[in-house]
């Protein structure tokens, strides 16, 4: 497995721990309708766009025949609590060492993440060590068609870094960033949910054999390569 010839990285969940903060954001949202979600259904919400999750979410308000709100209504609860959450979320371990290995070794890098481009500027501003990753392609980036599990992402990533995907590592923690990734023609390494038993790793993530306990065996991993 030889060096890569550029690493796109998720943001939420992979390099900054922000989904326990986004679902507790959804739920609180949803329960306002009178609707509370399961784990499953929070885990499903993982790496999507927040609009895509705001009618999915609407879906699952109508399923438990609740009035269901417009996405405006819905993200007007939604947001002001994801964002009062988010200003405070931590890097996640190993995330810091790996984008300082990466940048150390001069392997190009992106981001490639479903957040918007205003949600993105308030999680990061904390973190300085976010900097080095200077190309970035957000969930309502002009030139993106389709946000994840669709491929768009990685593929335009790949594209303004000037690197083919096949020759890219992507770096992800959910199912349907793992599959953009995946149908990108990326090598994907996965960090899966801690709780996730093997069964449903498995089968959350069907095809993805590279998964990682931790970010922190990332560094390690990059540095083999190189």
């Amino acid at each position: 497995m030889g060096k890569p010839a550029a690493c796109l990285f998720d943001l939420d969940g992979l390099l900054l721990d922000t989904e326990p903060l986004h679902a507790q954001a959804w739920q609180q949202a949803a329960g306002h309708f009178g609707c509370v979600l399961s784990d499953a259904q929070l885990l499903a919400l993982r790496g999507r766009r927040r609009l895509d999750c705001a009618a999915q979410v609407i879906l699952w308000i109508q399923a438990a025949e609740r009035p269901a709100p417009s996405p405006e209504a819905l993200l007007a609860v939604r947001q002001p609590i994801a964002e009062a959450l988010l200003i405070h979320a931590q890097p996640t371990p190993g995330a810091v060492e790996l984008v300082t290995r990466c940048a150390a070794l001069a392997i190009p890098m992106a981001l490639a993440t479903s957040s918007s481009r205003a949600a993105v500027a308030l999680k990061t501003a904390p973190h300085a060590w976010m900097e080095a990753i200077t190309t970035r392609v957000h969930g309502d980036d002009p030139a993106l068609t389709a946000g994840k599990p669709a491929p768009d992402v990685f593929l335009l990533a790949a594209k303004r870094l000037g690197v083919a995907p096949e020759q890219s590592w992507a770096f992800e923690d959910s199912p349907a960033g793992a599959q953009a990734a995946r149908a990108a023609g990326c090598q994907v390494f996965v960090v899966p949910p801690a709780q996730l038993s093997d069964r449903d790793r498995q089968k959350l993530y069907p095809g993805i054999e590279r998964f990682l306990g931790s970010l922190e065996q990332a560094p390690l991993l990059i540095s083999r390569a190189g």
